[in-house]
């Protein structure tokens, strides 16, 4: 079963709903059996679904994206950066997970609003909810996510990055976009996903900068400004990752507060819990 069917935006709104109820009473430390019934489901079944969705239970679903385990991450994360920078990602990222490709669009493209650009999107299940995924003709340049059924908002946070852009509904060319930056089974180093950047120099930097945090991987904010060599740019940095337009494939979710804390994200701290919790069970699939 891959993650693309169905089904999986189904289990990802009962995942979400486990996190939004764990968070808002996590000092009243609920049982399973607690968070099943609020959920509406019995705790076996509840089981099912986050083996079905992460590859992991619930216990160990919770335990990837705890306090703990974030700080963890930091510390055997501390010299990934400067690895890839030694390494390189001369072809498809060796480095990252996705196996991803990139390039830039002119200054010019971003000053001008994307005026003269013609952009395409569809709506498209994915592990994370529905995503609205974004494309010029040279590859992927946006991807967002549904929240509530609001295709329109989802659309709007798009067409407010390239206001003067030509945005045209097109499933058909964004579908393989989306299936291959979600399903694992697409995760190729002979097919590598191709993104198109439209921002400032500073944030294609900062963008490219985050393509070289792994699966698995974490880094804060000022560790990144120190990567970049504007040690003194921590919320410049910080403002750069939450205008990323590319989530998940750029992965921004990765960037944590110094302290371990998830900090804010521009598709919400659930989703973002989720997508951590989800990348861990990834990781225990590849290393089976």
């Amino acid at each position: 079963m891959t993650v693309l069917e169905a089904d999986s935006i189904a289990d990802y709104d009962k995942v979400r709903k486990t996190l939004a109820y764990i968070t808002d009473h996590w000092r009243d430390q609920p049982s399973l059996d607690e968070i099943a019934e609020h959920v509406g489901l019995s705790e076996p079944h509840l089981h099912h679904v986050f083996r079905r969705w992460s590859g992991l239970s619930p216990k160990a679903f919770l335990q990837a994206i705890t306090l703990d385990h974030a700080r963890s991450l930091l510390r055997d994360s501390a010299s990934v950066l400067d690895t890839a920078y030694e390494v390189g990602l001369s072809g498809p990222g060796r480095l990252h997970d996705l196996f991803v490709t990139h390039e830039a669009m002119s200054p010019g493209d971003w000053k001008a609003g994307g005026y003269g650009l013609t952009l395409r999107y569809g709506y498209h299940p994915s592990p994370f909810g529905e995503a609205i995924a974004v494309a010029t003709d040279r590859g992927l340049s946006g991807l967002g996510f549904v929240d509530g059924g609001d295709r329109a908002a989802a659309l709007a946070d798009m067409v407010r990055r390239w206001p003067k852009a030509i945005f045209v509904q097109d499933q058909e060319l964004t579908a393989p976009l989306s299936a291959r930056a979600f399903d694992p089974s697409l995760w190729k180093p002979e097919t590598p996903l191709r993104v198109v950047f439209i921002g400032t120099d500073f944030e294609v930097r900062v963008w490219e900068t985050l393509l070289r945090i792994p699966l698995g991987g974490a880094t804060t904010y000022s560790t990144l400004a120190e990567t970049l060599g504007k040690p003194k740019a921590a919320r410049a940095v910080g403002g750069a990752v939450g205008r990323n337009p590319v989530s998940f494939v750029v992965p921004c979710h990765r960037v944590i507060g110094k302290s371990g804390a998830l900090t804010g994200y521009h598709w919400g701290l659930t989703r973002k819990q989720a997508i951590l919790g989800w990348e861990a069970g990834q990781i225990g699939s590849i290393k089976e």
